[in-house]
């Protein structure tokens, strides 16, 4: 499986995780968060009339405004700097494979919080190096051993790791 703005996103909160979902192994797709995250989706995009642009099966962006803006719509800031992180690796794909720069904002509805996302030099970096350590988890065989954080018990694969 190619890197993505979705194991991104996993990768930085739950390296476990970034591997159940790059061996396509799903959530529990009844779990309350995943059902309220596809509500509050599809209660955006129906009150902005957008939709999700889906660019070469790698990246999935919520909303484009204008030539320059991509929007990330996310429930809560609970997990900005993921959120923050996955923006950034669309911003570099973007860039480094289509030519394109742009900008990313964060935009958390219920909140009404936005944060405006820019790549630099050094965000750059740090994404190259995730998509490194991906790569090479991906390969293995076995995920990693879970390890208790914070967010384990509001976790769709917490049923995977805590039985």
């Amino acid at each position: 499986m190619e890197v993505n703005g979705t194991l991104i996103w996993y990768y930085t909160i739950c390296k476990r995780e970034a591997w159940l979902i790059g061996h396509r192994i799903v959530p529990d797709q009844k779990d309350n968060r995943i059902m309220i995250g596809r509500h509050i989706h599809k209660y955006f995009f129906s009150r902005e009339k957008a939709k999700e642009v889906l660019i070469d099966n790698t990246i999935k962006v919520d909303l484009v405004k204008g030539r320059c803006l991509i929007v990330e719509i996310k429930k809560s800031s609970k997990f900005i700097d993921s959120t923050r992180w996955q923006l950034l690796f669309y911003l570099y794909y973007l860039k480094h494979k289509k030519g394109v720069v742009m900008e990313g904002e964060i935009s958390i509805p219920d909140e009404k919080k936005r944060v405006l996302v820019r790549l630099s030099e050094e965000s750059e970096k740090e994404i190259e190096r995730m998509i490194g350590e991906i790569e090479e988890l991906l390969k293995q065989e076995k995920p990693p051993k879970p390890e208790w954080i914070k967010y384990c018990k509001v976790c769709g694969y917490k049923e995977m790791c805590w039985v």
